[in-house]
C-alpha cells in the first residue's frame, strides 16, 4: 500500500533547479517533477521511477533529461531516481510502521470505550 500523500516543500517554487527550468520555459517539467512525487508515493518506489512510468506522470523523455539537466532527478538503471528521496518524504517501511501503529492505537482505544461502556451499564 502507497503514500496517501507525499511531502512538497513550501518553497518549491523558488528552488533554485525550479526556476532554472522555469527560466528556460520547461514547465512541462516541472509539473512532471511534482508527478513523480505522487506516482512514487503511491506505489511505494520509494523515488525510484522505472522508465515505463513516463507515460503516467505525463512525462517524455525530453522532460526527464531537463530532470536530470538542473538535478532533481538521478539517472538508474532503467529509469530514473528523485534526487533527496531519502531525505524529505517517509520511506515505505516506516509509512508501514506507522500504520501498524494507528491501527494498534485505533483498536486499544475502542476496546477502552467498549470496557467503558460496560462498565456504565
Amino acid at each position: 500500500m502507497g503514500l496517501p500523500w507525499v511531502r512538497l516543500d513550501c518553497q518549491f517554487a523558488t528552488n533554485p533547479k525550479v526556476l532554472e527550468l522555469v527560466y528556460e520555459k520547461r514547465f512541462r517539467a516541472a509539473f512532471v517533477y511534482v508527478a513523480a512525487l505522487a506516482y512514487s508515493g503511491s506505489h511505494s518506489t520509494d523515488g525510484f521511477l522505472p522508465s515505463t512510468c513516463l507515460p503516467f506522470i505525463h512525462a517524455t523523455c525530453g522532460d526527464a533529461n531537463s530532470l536530470v539537466d538542473v538535478g532533481l532527478w538521478q539517472p538508474a538503471p532503467n529509469g530514473w531516481q528523485i534526487n533527496g528521496w531519502d531525505e524529505f518524504q517517509i520511506s515505505d517501511e516506516a509509512a508501514r510502521k506507522r500504520r501498524e501503529r494507528a491501527q494498534k492505537g485505533g483498536l486499544a482505544r475502542a476496546e477502552n470505550a467498549r470496557k467503558a461502556a460496560l462498565r456504565s451499564v
